[in-house]
């Protein structure tokens, strides 16, 4: 098990790269994350909902993305109230004091995963989520100590040194931890390294004596790695390409990896405008999905962004909504159900001639098609929905995308008559190269160049994989 001293120490990327590495030696490996709280999720060949980076860490072991890989997910509505996803499936909407309660349940659903996943494989590698020196959450603790204590496996821990004070962090946590679990830990990785490696090296000395714990890989730090975000969104782009996207970060943006291959495509400039940060002018404006459509929506409004849109499409820029933003470019959203929150409805930003209505089942499948607009060759479209609504288009509308269902064609989102708005609940939606190309041609943007999301996505594993190997070494000799 690889567990962090803080959140986004690595562990992902730790686990993502022994994946690969064992995969390499032919050996049956299989990610899993017993618990994961993100807004970054995938949908799995057995139909259901996990992490995004487990799906990462499924592509790493040569794997399909399945249940039993992360099996219990958190998707944050507020601060203080979350959507609990079980084997795949919404299993309620809990507030953090309930779902407290309700780990011990939990924790039999993620030990009947562990045991399938243990009949089937030769190596399990698990991430932890978060630090287990979060004390307070020690109780029916089902993410960190409390799994590894429950299966018994050995745990290595995870610090970024690029963050600072990661001697601190090492020494700090394992005072946080019981004797057992302070046993438990079998040594310590650095991440993200830069620099002379000689001048790291009393401190490592140190931690091993002081510890009693080697220090089993210092990992340098890699850059341009395309790897799928758990949760984080990185609000600070350096790109300069000629075309402009913005995309608001709403408080709930969810599946923020959609826009992964606009931030690799060398002729797009790609930012994420967060709030009350200045809104630029722009040629392509995306409103992503989110986690709470009406509360987002409520918040770009307050943000200025309803006469950004008018202005923008005024002067001919185009405007795309990917599933939650879809619903928000309509006439209205309605919550009979409280699905989100509170019951009601919400005006949307009246840029689309449709209506949705959220509903209590979660739309949950793969799908694949071509683009309805585009002369584009071989404009084929792959995705997936993840959503809770039905969405009602008038007759006026034009399709975005024609999907291959075994039912035969169907028409998916759909686009305005006069063609400067586009709407869609496939998340992914760039990610296949002639998708991509299609979409920007579609926005204006003339250019030959093809993203391959997936190949990058292959290279960064490899890369990460390459750096890991002297780890794996060592935890094999042990």
């Amino acid at each position: 098990m690889v567990q962090g001293t803080t959140s986004d120490a690595g562990k992902t990327t730790i686990v993502t790269a022994l994946c690969r590495l064992l995969q390499r030696q032919g050996v049956r490996v299989v990610p899993m994350k017993p618990q994961n709280m993100a807004l970054n999720s995938a949908v799995t060949a057995d139909g259901g909902e996990i992490g995004r980076a487990q799906a990462l860490q499924a592509q790493a072991a040569g794997l399909a993305p399945h249940t039993d890989m992360n099996p219990v997910l958190i998707k944050p509505s507020s601060d203080t109230g979350a959507q609990i996803v079980v084997h795949g499936k919404v299993r309620a909407d809990m507030n953090a004091r309930d779902y407290d309660q309700y780990k011990t349940i939990a924790m039999s659903a993620v030990l009947e995963s562990y045991g399938r996943l243990q009949s089937q494989y030769d190596s399990i590698i698990v991430e932890g989520a978060g630090s287990p020196a979060e004390v307070n959450l020690r109780a029916r603790d089902i993410a960190n100590m409390g799994f590894a204590e429950a299966v018994d496996c050995p745990v290595i821990l995870v610090a970024d040194i690029d963050r600072g004070g990661v001697f601190a962090h090492f020494v700090g946590t394992l005072a946080c931890l019981s004797e057992s679990e302070q046993n438990r830990i079998i040594g310590f990785v650095i991440n993200r390294f830069r620099g002379d490696i000689s001048l790291l090296e009393p401190g490592l000395d140190w931690l091993e004596q002081k510890t009693g714990k080697p220090v089993l890989a210092v990992i340098p730090y890699l850059h341009g790695l395309m790897l799928d975000a758990e949760d984080a969104i990185q609000l600070k782009q350096t790109q300069s390409g000629k075309f402009k996207v913005i995309v608001p970060a709403t408080p709930r943006i969810s599946n923020h990896t959609d826009f992964d291959a606009l931030r690799a495509h060398p002729d797009v400039d790609l930012q994420f405008i967060g709030p009350d940060h200045p809104i630029p002018a722009a040629d392509l404006i995306i409103l992503p999905g989110s986690k709470n459509t009406r509360d987002d929506l409520a918040f770009l409004k307050r943000g200025g962004w309803q006469t950004v849109l008018e202005r923008h499409l005024r002067y001919g820029g185009k405007v795309i909504g990917i599933c939650g933003g879809y619903q928000m470019l309509g006439q209205v959203i309605d919550d009979p159900h409280g699905v989100e929150g509170q019951a009601g409805e919400s005006d949307g930003f009246g840029l689309l001639d449709i209506t949705t209505e959220l509903t209590q089942e979660k739309r949950l499948q793969q799908v694949q098609g071509v683009c309805a607009f585009s002369d584009v060759k071989d404009s084929r479209v792959e995705g997936y929905e993840i959503h809770m609504g039905l969405t009602y288009a008038s007759s006026d509308t034009l399709p975005a995308f024609l999907m291959q269902t075994e039912a035969g064609i169907e028409e998916e989102g759909c686009r305005s008559p006069d063609d400067q708005i586009l709407g869609t609940y496939l998340h992914g939606v760039f990610d296949h190269p002639q998708a991509c190309r299609a979409l920007l041609k579609w926005a204006g943007l003339t250019s030959e160049v093809a993203v391959d999301l997936n190949e990058l996505r292959e290279q960064s594993i490899d890369r990460v994989a390459d750096a890991c190997q002297g780890l794996l070494d060592k935890l094999q000799a042990l």
